[in-house]
């Protein structure tokens, strides 16, 4: 069963401004997370931040909780990894 995958206004900026094989690459995660977005092999839960999980594509992060009870991930934020963290 896939998840619906939501992003939040901060989020649905950014792949926009990307160049198209960054893009491309992030909205592929994307749908990966929306078929799996527990997989540990392109997530993880992150330390100290609730329910709150990380996935990699290359220098970007895409934050994410997922609301099981909705069948939806929220994108909370994509940025480089330098900036990703930097508000939790």
């Amino acid at each position: 069963m896939s998840f619906e995958v939501r992003l939040e206004p901060p989020a649905a900026k950014k792949p926009g401004s990307l160049d198209r094989v960054t893009r491309e690459r992030i909205l592929l995660r994307l749908r990966e997370l929306s078929a799996e977005p527990f997989d540990p092999c392109i997530a993880k839960l992150l330390k100290g931040a609730r329910k709150l999980r990380s996935s990699r594509v290359g220098d970007w992060r895409i934050l994410y909780v997922v609301r099981v009870e909705e069948h939806a991930v929220y994108v909370v934020s994509i940025n480089p990894r330098g900036r990703a963290y930097r508000d939790l």
